[in-house]
């Protein structure tokens, strides 16, 4: 009776104790071969740079370089700059400052001969040919012998040079670290160079433009008679003329004519009122001769205190009083007829004013409208002028952009290397078991698949379609001997098989049965003798009969003579009761095989063996075939279309499916009853527990079971 399937991992380790030789010995080669490999390389030394790529280029001055300060802060920068430590420009610049192409040692290191594949003995290449070949070769070994390892989590490279001399490794790691400086830089000042190249042609063109639309300002303000007088420049850069030579006269002129008019208002008011106090409070004149007046006529009093009018001295006084009663009377009438003049006059001058004034208006408004034109050069020069200024200021600053220091530093140069980095024996070893390990993997795997042979009881009823009646341990001990031994497992296998056999058939164990198998040696003569031996036990009368003529082996299992037998009885022999003799098992009979027959296959074609089955039928309870083998032979299918049922027996590792499944596509052929297969030798310890009856008792690999 059959069980389940092992887990996985128990079938993964049968495989491998099954194979383990192979496996060891395709390990055991590979670590040889990685050995021998190892010993035979020619040493490599690596030598290595360190090298810091800053994000931002450290600048001595304050000036903006022409990229913008955000360029490289995004995460293709770094990625970038490995592309670039890794370009096939890069290496040139090093075979090219190192004069690589000429340097017989570089090849020597790198166990390259620079003169293969020049044409000896044909046409020669010329000498620049041959140079350019060998340039091209020392760039080559260079991409194949760098390698570029970023410091994880910061801004730090290695770069690694491996060759086979330590010396040229070092020479080429610390080259190629300046080199990448210097391209570096080289890619810095070609930039600029762009820019600076761009910017001169612009700034020749503005420059044009500017002093062009100059002039267009000047000669348009000429034309117009604009001058002027101040102008005043915004925060935007634009130029605002405030104050021209007609505004400005034009504001002095009016305020001439406001204080002509207040002049004129002024004198004529005087002149209604008929007033000349003021005029005459304000002479000096008046007032000088009026203090004299005063002084006389203060003197005058005096006089009268003491005379009489008639008084020589104070008639003197009042003569002097009268002649200045009279000059004053004189000066005020002078002043009433200036009044009359001044009037007069401030109208004149006020009138002379407003006309220059209502001129220099009209010359205001016509200027006012030509200044939009002249605005519109006036803004035409400040925009050429600003552009012009803002790129001769980018150009200055492009000119000193360069002086800025490289953000590319070594840090550590290279040192020569001490001992080689290549080969490492442990890290080959290492490899070369990895290696032996698959190749092991994969040849077991294939072993394994062409190996076709049954090794899983579940592979019966799976791919045979038949049902499985039991599996037989394989054993180191005498089959006969376990047979005889109630308790022994292989007793008990074969007393679960004949469980299994009774419920074959409506009326239990088949009354005749044939067991074959494919090929000799499968167990099958010790199957059908042990399943007579059960039978037997179990109080039923069996007669095993040996019809392997070819390879009779029955007698030798019982201890009997093959001196007669089935081949008498098919040959003519009627009397088959003296054919069958005793044997020491309980209940068991034997029909050994007997003489071997000329051609066996031509006996069993009579009826003679469909007679004495039924013969035997009569006097026996049940009647055991051990036939031939299926393939190779016409014996088997002759005999399982006389029985009643047919036992096919398969072994573990034995014969290939396929030749399992053409040996029953024959019995089918024949519409013979096959009711099942035993599956025997079954190692335990290869294929686990669960298939079968006592499986855990730990049977160890030992001989195989005894059959022909």
């Amino acid at each position: 009776m059959a069980a389940g399937t092992p887990p996985i991992i128990l079938q993964y380790w049968q495989l491998v104790r099954r194979w383990r030789w192979v496996i060891l010995a395709i390990v055991a080669s590979a670590l040889v071969v990685g050995l021998i490999a190892t010993l035979m390389m020619t040493p490599r030394y690596t030598a290595s740079v360190r090298v810091e790529i800053s994000r931002e280029q450290k600048n001595i001055t304050n000036v903006q370089g022409v990229e913008s300060e955000q360029v490289g802060r995004d995460l293709e920068f770094y990625s970038t700059q490995y592309a670039l430590l890794e370009a096939r420009s890069l290496a040139e610049r090093v075979a090219r400052a190192l004069n690589l192409k000429s340097d017989g040692a570089f090849f020597e290191a790198h166990g390259v001969d620079p003169q293969r594949g020049s044409l000896f003995g044909e046409q020669a290449r010329s000498g620049v040919e041959e140079l350019k070949r060998r340039e091209a070769l020392s760039v080559e070994l260079l991409l194949d012998h760098i390698e570029i390892s970023p410091v994880r989590g910061s801004s730090l490279v290695d770069v690694r040079y491996t060759s086979n001399s330590p010396a040229m490794s070092a020479r080429i790691a610390n080259a190629w670290s300046k080199e990448f400086v210097a391209a570096s830089v080289d890619r810095r000042f070609a930039s600029t160079a762009d820019a600076r190249e761009l910017l001169e042609r612009r700034l020749t063109d503005l420059r044009g433009r500017l002093e062009q639309s100059e002039r267009d300002l000047v000669r348009y303000a000429g034309d117009k008679r604009i001058v002027s007088l101040s102008t005043t420049v915004t925060p935007e850069g634009k130029s605002r003329t405030d104050r021209t030579l007609i505004s400005e006269n034009l504001e002095a002129l009016n305020a001439a004519l406001a204080r002509a008019t207040a002049e004129r208002v002024a004198a004529e008011s005087l002149s209604r009122s008929g007033s000349t106090s003021a005029q005459a409070i304000s002479s000096p004149t008046l007032a000088a001769l009026r203090e004299r007046r005063a002084g006389l006529a203060a003197d005058y009093a005096r006089l009268m205190v003491q005379f009489e009018p008639g008084y020589p001295q104070a008639k003197a006084v009042s003569d002097q009083i009268a002649a200045l009663d009279r000059s004053i009377a004189r000066e005020e009438s002078r002043i009433s007829g200036g009044i009359g003049n001044d009037i007069e006059a401030a109208r004149s001058r006020e009138q002379a004013l407003r006309t220059r004034v209502d001129q220099l208006t009209s010359q205001l408004a016509q200027q006012n409208t030509d200044s939009i034109q002249l605005n519109i050069y006036q803004r035409e020069v400040d925009t050429n002028r600003q552009l012009y200024e803002a790129l001769l200021q980018r150009y200055k600053e492009i000119g000193v952009a360069g002086v800025g220091a490289s953000n590319i530093a070594i840090i550590d140069p290279a040192k020569l290397p001490e001992k080689p980095s290549a080969p490492n024996l442990k890290v080959n070893l290492a490899l070369a078991l990895l290696a032996g390990l698959v190749l092991a993997g994969l040849t077991v795997v294939a072993l394994n698949q062409i190996d076709e042979g049954f090794r899983d009881p579940n592979q019966i009823p799976a791919q045979l379609k038949v049902p499985l009646l039991g599996t037989i341990p394989l054993t180191d001990k005498d089959t006969l001997d376990e047979l005889r031994d109630t308790k022994s497992p292989i007793f008990e296998a074969y007393l679960a098989i004949r469980s299994s056999l009774a419920f074959s058939t409506d009326h239990g164990f088949p009354r005749t049965l044939a067991v074959t198998s494919t090929r000799p040696a499968e167990g099958k003569s010790t199957s059908c003798f042990a399943l007579a031996t059960v039978l037997g036990r179990t109080g039923k009368r069996v007669v095993l009969i040996d019809a392997d003529m070819r390879s009779p082996s029955v007698h030798t299992m019982v201890g009997l003579s093959n001196e007669k037998g089935l081949s008498n009885y098919l040959a003519g022999d009627d009397d088959w009761a003296h054919l069958v003799s005793e044997s020491e098992f309980k209940n068991m009979m034997v029909l050994p095989a007997g003489p071997t027959p000329p051609s066996a296959g031509e006996l069993l074609t009579s009826d003679r063996l469909h007679a004495l089955l039924d013969q035997l039928m009569q006097e026996f309870d049940h009647v055991l075939i051990d036939s031939p083998p299926i393939l190779g032979l016409a014996d088997a299918p002759l005999l399982t279309r006389a029985v009643e049922g047919c036992v096919l027996v398969v072994e573990s590792n034995g014969v290939a499916v396929r030749g399992v499944q053409t040996a029953l596509r024959r019995l089918n052929d024949v519409h013979a009853h096959v009711v099942g297969a035993i599956f025997t030798k079954l190692d335990t310890r290869q294929t686990g527990y669960g298939y079968g009856y006592g499986y855990g008792y730990g049977y160890g690999q030992g001989r195989a079971d005894r059959d022909d």
